[in-house]
């Protein structure tokens, strides 16, 4: 459904941009205009986000081994490049026509197809807000908040359109503070999917949910990292356990709080665990079927385990020790081991 929501919007955005476009040439007002041209751009920003979307939901690979989750953000980014464009020539075009105002012919046509646009763009904002938090979708979200955009400003051009009865220079005045309004929503935007195409922090919510399911399971944080990837976060963790515990109960203790934090957060694709107190790491990722690929990354120290090998060298069986050498495509969790049937994992 997800993917669907852009493809309604575009024909939506079709259907507005023509009609409002040529209501706006028949009756000579620049703010109909304004507002069919910027709804002409959406139809570019709909084919966008549809693009990226489809690119984010593509799987991990070797190439990209945290997804394609920031295809959604560039998409959205791109997006706001043309709001903001579309902005600057709305405001040019109205400060012309400013200085040159024509008669604008009110009728009922031209009242009606300015609440028809903004009774469409209110649903159509409404369905991409609703289905973009359910996604955790940054791109819909965003495609929402400029429907909702839209709303406003066919309203501002219905006030408009009666107001320059009376003062000729209305329309073109609405016009440039649709252009201004649009601007600001633009950089707005911008500035979102920059911070996630940054690396920005998954937020406070986020970070708090975490320490509050670590308290929950009296587990001491040392350090936390996290980052928003498009519609999905990541999550680094440096924890402390009792020295008394073995690394095989340190390993269930982060196997169990890996566990939890996959299920009470959604949207968390990968975590990777360190147990500072036991020179162990784990981590684990979910692709988008929901199937976790989990590994170790090594055991070192003073516990008599050796060197740490690199995770691309071996299959390792985490029972009796047994290892082979890892070969490139054949994932180490096909393999059993012949000695005891366990399940390989990478080490």
């Amino acid at each position: 459904m997800k993917n669907k929501i852009p493809l309604i919007g575009l024909v939506a955005n079709v259907v507005l941009a023509v009609t409002k476009v040529v209501i706006g040439l028949l009756s000579k007002s620049s703010a109909i205009l304004a507002d069919g041209i910027h709804s002409t751009t959406d139809i570019f920003s709909s084919a966008i986000s549809y693009l990226g979307i489809k690119i984010s939901e593509k799987p991990a690979d070797e190439k990209h081994p945290y997804g394609h989750y920031k295809a959604e953000v560039i998409a959205g980014f791109i997006i706001t490049i043309i709001v903001f464009l579309t902005a600057l020539g709305i405001i040019y075009s109205s400060i012309k026509s400013l200085l040159k105002p024509e008669i604008i012919i009110v009728n009922y046509l031209s009242v009606g197809v300015m609440l028809f646009s903004a009774v469409l763009n209110e649903i159509m904002a409404r369905l991409k807000i609703k289905y973009g938090k359910l996604y955790n979708s940054i791109s819909l979200i965003s495609d929402g908040v400029h429907s909702r955009v839209d709303t406003l400003t066919s309203i501002g051009v219905l006030i408009g359109l009666f107001v320059s009865k009376y003062f000729a220079q209305a329309d073109s005045i609405i016009a440039i503070l649709i252009g201004f309004y649009i601007l600001k929503e633009a950089i707005s935007l911008g500035k979102e999917a920059v911070d996630s195409l940054l690396d920005s922090s998954a937020g406070k919510d986020v970070e708090e949910k975490i320490k509050s399911i670590l308290s929950e399971q009296k587990i001491e944080l040392s350090s936390l990292k996290t980052q928003k990837r498009g519609s999905v976060i990541t999550a680094n963790l440096e924890i402390k356990l009792p020295s008394n515990l073995s690394v095989d109960e340190a390993t269930k203790i982060s196997e169990r709080l890996r566990q939890t934090l996959m299920s009470e957060l959604k949207n968390l694709k990968y975590v990777s665990i360190q147990i500072k107190s036991h020179n162990v790491s784990t981590d684990f990722y979910k692709n988008d079927f929901g199937v976790g690929f989990g590994w170790w990354h090594g055991l070192r120290g003073s516990r008599g385990f050796g060197k740490k090998l690199g995770p691309a060298d071996y299959c390792v069986c985490p029972k009796c020790g047994y290892r082979v050498k890892h070969e490139r495509g054949v994932p180490c969790n096909s393999l059993t081991c012949p000695k005891c049937g366990a399940k390989l994992v990478r080490g």
